[in-house]
This record gives C-alpha cells, structure tokens and sequence, in this order.
C-alpha cells in the first residue's frame, strides 16, 4: 500500500485509507453506487468517521442531488468538529439550494 498523498489527520488506519481511495476512485468514475456502499460500510464500522462522513456529503450533494441528504453529513461533521470549514461551507452552499433559513 502506497502511503496517501495527503496528511492522515484523523488518523486513519490503512484500511479506512484503502477504502476512502476505492469510494473517491468509484465516483471519479461514475460508479456511485458502489462508492457510496463503500462509504455506508466505512461509517457502519466506524460513525465518527469524519472523512467518510464528508465524502458522503459529497456524493449525495453533487453526485446524487439530494441536498437534504448531504446536509445531515455536514451536520454530522459539524457536531464532531464544529471548525470543519469543508463541511460548514458545503452546508451553507446545500441549504440555499434548499431555501433554509
């Protein structure tokens, strides 16, 4: 296994690294389905995942277009790292799709 290419903030193990790479892999290529049951798998065995978490916000905002989805990731994010600015800024961009107040 190649080491990421990024920092290991929340100090993932290598499996949890392998399978965020496969998921991100999986949407690159319009295989959503897959990287999305990739990523319920990864926040099934771990809820608190925060990079999981986010790409899951990611995939149902842009990928899928269900809004009201990828705002309860960010939300979920948010109550685990309220400094999260990815997750707080994609909220925000989500909501007004959604007209929140």
């Amino acid at each position: 296994m190649a080491s990421p290419m990024w920092k290991n903030t929340y100090s993932l193990n290598p499996g949890q690294i392998d399978k965020l790479e496969e998921a991100e892999n999986k949407m690159e290529s319009m295989e959503i389905s897959q990287a999305e049951e990739i990523l319920l798998s990864m926040i099934k065995s771990d809820p608190d995942c925060i990079p999981a978490l986010n790409v899951l916000g990611h995939l149902n905002g842009r990928h899928l277009s269900d809004f009201e989805i990828a705002i309860e990731y960010y939300d979920k994010v948010l109550l685990l790292e309220p400094d999260n600015a990815w997750a707080r800024d994609e909220r925000r961009r989500y909501r007004r799709y959604l007209d929140y107040d």
